[in-house]
């Protein structure tokens, strides 16, 4: 039964907070597929984990669990999330995520060694049409879009573009980015 747990046992009634778990394994599937509701809640979970606000977790807890854990196992635990890097080669223009190549348009490379290049420093849309596309004709929300296709080509468990609410965009705090200039 949807909300239900596995084995249908009802979640206690005494917690603290409510609860949502969200699983963020869309970028298997075609996240342009999704309703727009659909879309922000993904969004929302990832700003979250970005933030430092979400858990994530490989199982359910085993105190929540319906069944107990066999004596010969261990009780899961919380993972901590491997983030993978992402690693620029500025001169060939491509950009490597564990050793495979991503295909990024020309906008998006240049979009992306835009933030990396100002790791802490927050662009306004109008800022990034300027020097990233070089002029601002076309709508800032063709940033948007392009920051939207950027995380969806990188993967959602690499953390890399920040939304700043109400200002623009950012590199993220953990993005695990480098640049080679040479290669």
């Amino acid at each position: 039964m949807p909300g239900r747990p596995p084995g249908g046992q009802r979640r206690p009634a005494n917690t603290a907070a409510p609860m949502l778990t969200v699983t963020l394994s869309i970028p298997l599937a075609c996240e342009e597929s999704l309703t727009p509701a659909a879309r922000r809640l993904l969004e929302a979970a990832r700003e979250m984990l970005e933030r430092g606000e979400g858990v994530i977790i490989g199982a359910v807890p085993a105190d929540r669990r319906p069944d107990q854990v066999p004596a010969n196992r261990s009780p899961t635990r919380a993972l901590s999330p491997t983030i993978p890097a992402l690693h620029i080669l500025a001169s060939s223009r491509s950009v490597l995520r564990d050793d495979e190549t991503l295909p990024l348009t020309r906008l998006e490379f240049d979009l992306l060694l835009h933030l990396v290049a100002h790791p802490r420093r927050v662009f306004t849309r109008l800022q990034l049409l300027n020097a990233v596309w070089g002029y601002e004709h076309a709508g800032v929300r063709t940033v948007d879009v392009h920051v939207r296709r950027l995380r969806g080509k990188v993967g959602v468990d690499v953390p890399l573009v920040t939304t700043v609410y109400g200002v623009g965009y950012r590199l993220a705090d953990d993005a695990r980015v480098t640049i080679d200039r040479t290669g």
